[in-house]
């Protein structure tokens, strides 16, 4: 796969930013087919830094509920990494 296509984009909340300042973790929306190789190589090759490990989950589509016409309103299923990055290394994402 393409690296700019499998990494779609990075999530930024407060447990992200804790672990990327303190745990060199880094987490991304990635794409459905990728797996943690295409993922791998996604990071080293775009951003220039080792890989150590890469953590890949599938995260369920959730159901809200709103007012009107459309009572229920299902949001779509998605994939989620958090990638480790070597001793000393860092992204200047964020």
């Amino acid at each position: 796969m393409d690296p700019y296509k499998v990494l779609i984009r990075p999530i930024d909340t407060e447990k992200t930013r804790y672990q990327a300042g303190e745990l060199r973790q880094y987490t991304f929306i990635v794409d459905r087919r990728a797996n943690k190789v295409d993922v791998k190589r996604a990071v080293e090759s775009i951003f220039g830094v080792d890989v150590e490990t890469v953590n890949v989950m599938n995260m369920p589509a959730k159901i809200t509920r709103r007012r009107g016409r459309r009572g229920i309103v299902r949001s779509p299923q998605w994939r989620k990494a958090i990638v480790t990055l070597a001793e000393g290394q860092r992204l200047e994402l964020f």
